[in-house]
């Protein structure tokens, strides 16, 4: 599901939200902690999202190797498409690795899966703490009440849940928000004219669970724009 792209005003306002919202998350463990942080990165790879896929994979890598010098961070590639199809690869260290493992996927048609996404989060943060789920989609075709009770959970278990909506459809922003907000994350549109904001929060995002609101602000002092802006406003 695609739409008009949104006015870099919007943009700038929504980045905002964003970074004012992960303010308020609970702390990481730090690189002084001896625990590396976990990062499940789940993507709709139905055949609506096409087009972003590539893009969607550069920004997946480039956030990665952002945070490998933050204390570490291990990354679960998730991704649903097709009929039925979902699955969820190891946690890795290694960006190369995860690289391949994106590149090895392709979009196909099908329906939403995020029940499934936040089922599994909160699967995997019962095994092993998960610091934070990322999730890139632009549709839902679940239901609502069903996928806040599955985020309500994750709030619980302190696991946000960072949502990244393409597109703009007005009925899928509404469920997603409510993601983001009962698990205690954050929403951010875009569009592909975005793509650069994106990847400075992905990296924003990457930095608070790989080491924390210290991370943040030592990230900030070497790439400043909105790692900068989130820096500041956690101290």
């Amino acid at each position: 599901m695609s739409g008009p792209n949104l006015p870099a005003k919007s943009n700038r306002k929504d980045i905002a939200a964003f970074l004012d919202k992960v303010k308020s998350l609970p702390v990481a463990p730090g690189p002084a902690a001896a625990r590396r942080g976990r990062l499940i990165f789940a993507l709709d790879a139905t055949a609506s999202r096409e087009p972003m896929w590539e893009r969607a994979g550069k920004l997946q890598s480039e956030m990665f190797l952002a945070a490998k010098d933050l204390g570490g961070l291990d990354v679960q590639l998730v991704h649903y498409g097709g009929l039925a199809d979902f699955q969820a690869g190891p946690f890795v260290a290694d960006a190369t690795a995860l690289v391949a493992r994106m590149r090895t996927v392709r979009c196909a048609p099908g329906e939403t899966q995020i029940g499934n996404v936040l089922r599994h989060g909160i699967a995997e943060t019962r095994r092993a703490k998960v610091a934070a789920l990322v999730f890139v989609g632009d549709a839902v075709e679940e239901n609502p009440d069903a996928l806040a009770k599955y985020a309500g959970e994750l709030g619980l278990l302190g696991t946000p849940v960072f949502v990244f909506h393409e597109g703009g459809d007005p009925l899928a922003r509404g469920a997603l928000e409510a993601i983001a907000r009962l698990s205690g994350g954050a929403y951010c549109p875009f569009d592909a004219n975005a793509a650069d904001a994106l990847r400075d929060l992905l990296a924003a995002v990457a930095a608070f669970a790989a080491g924390g609101r210290k991370a943040l602000a030592d990230m900030s002092a070497r790439k400043g724009g909105a790692v900068a802006l989130l820096a500041r406003q956690v101290r």
